[in-house]
């Protein structure tokens, strides 16, 4: 918060804005821990807009049109995908109706959905973009997200400072590459698909927030949230076999920043809230 002189005398509080950026959700375990996690959150901390990655959670593998509408009640504002944002049937028609999901933007032109959406957070709006990398996806190959940042930057511009890019991507590289790219021209860069949380959320020289990976939301005790004798079998067998759901050690990831009045950052921490598994799995 700071003071701007407005007349003689007379100043206008500029509050600063915070936003919180979850983790991927994984399953069941995923959905719950986010709806207790932000019980607690919502109590010690001021939060003016909350965004998910919601890649996994339906079963670990995209996200589906309930799912999706039930975030949305919880208290997500706005849900961004991935690689798999068209694995579940429903959501490919859903997405035409719901301007809280944000699929990457380097899809094919037409596609169901919208790569960025501008959403209201109290009296501002936040420009949300997705982004898919290129490297790493074998059934997923996009376009050059490097060329199409700039342009859609420039679009929300007109209408708000405030603009973050989850930039969803296979390697440390490429998200890197990426930060230096955006650096300046966003608020906050999200790496996610990892589900693995990183310590390097910092801010780079230009303002902008930024971290690698901001985690999961769900099981830690598990491969990527889901249950390790599967997965592990899966490796073994090369046979291939539906994964399940992990309840052991629930908890929230993800990474809180806060924005000045020009959409510049001028603060972000990683956020690991530890969530009590309930005695009935869902």
């Amino acid at each position: 918060m700071k003071l701007a002189k407005a007349a003689k005398h007379h100043y206008i509080v500029l509050m600063n804005l915070t936003i919180l950026a979850l983790g991927e959700i994984v399953g069941k375990p995923g959905i719950y821990t986010v709806k207790e996690g932000l019980k607690t959150l919502k109590e010690t901390r001021h939060i003016d807009f909350i965004m998910a990655n919601g890649e996994g959670t339906t079963g670990g593998f995209g996200i589906g049109k309930n799912h999706s509408i039930y975030l949305r009640k919880i208290g997500i504002d706005a849900i961004s995908t991935g690689e798999k944002t068209y694995y579940k049937k429903d959501m490919v028609d859903h997405l035409r109706h719901a301007p809280y999901i944000v699929r990457p933007a380097n899809y094919p032109p037409g596609n169901p959905g919208r790569g960025w959406s501008v959403l209201d957070a109290g009296d501002k709006k936040i420009g949300v973009i997705t982004l898919l990398g290129q490297a790493g996806f074998q059934r997923v190959h996009l376009g050059n997200p490097f060329l199409l940042l700039p342009s859609l930057v420039e679009r929300i511009q007109t209408i708000t400072p405030y603009i973050i890019l989850q930039f969803h991507a296979a390697t440390t590289a490429e998200k890197r590459a990426m930060f230096f790219h955006a650096d300046g021209t966003l608020s906050a860069v999200i790496g996610t698909h990892a589900k693995a949380i990183t310590s390097d959320a910092q801010i780079f020289p230009r303002k902008t927030a930024v971290i690698t990976d901001n985690g999961r939301c769900g099981s830690i005790n598990s491969v990527g949230g889901l249950d390790p004798e599967i997965e592990i079998r899966k490796f073994l067998t090369q046979i291939p076999e539906r994964s399940a759901d992990c309840w052991d050690d629930l908890e929230m990831q993800g990474v809180l920043f806060e924005l000045d009045e020009s959409g510049k950052a001028v603060s972000i921490e990683t956020l690991r809230i530890p969530v009590k598994t309930p005695e009935k799995e869902m």
